[in-house]
């Protein structure tokens, strides 16, 4: 089984799991993601179907990791439990 990778540069990899996982924790869908990144949506569609190594324009993947990350996604390197994503936990106004 392959595990399609983004490369972002000057940063880490993220995998399509990764991504993929990253939407269905904040209940977005590919055109919620497209609106947020300003990618397309068939652009994402095709990203997400791929076997094997990523095409694409350059700063494509830079965009889908910055619009996850600004909706509350962190991503998790790979540590010995393996690559993840989780939602940072918002700190709530103080009234």
């Amino acid at each position: 089984m392959s595990i399609e990778i983004l490369s972002i540069e000057g940063s880490q990899l993220v995998t399509i799991r990764q991504i993929k996982a990253a939407r269905a924790l904040l209940g977005w869908s590919q055109a919620d993601l497209a609106r947020g990144s300003g990618v397309s949506e068939p652009t994402i569609a095709r990203l997400e179907a791929v076997e094997g190594e990523i095409g694409g324009r350059e700063g494509t993947a830079g965009k889908i990791k910055a619009a996850l990350e600004k909706a509350g996604v962190q991503f998790i390197d790979e540590n010995g439990g393996g690559l993840g994503v989780r939602l940072i936990a918002r700190q709530r106004k103080k009234s």
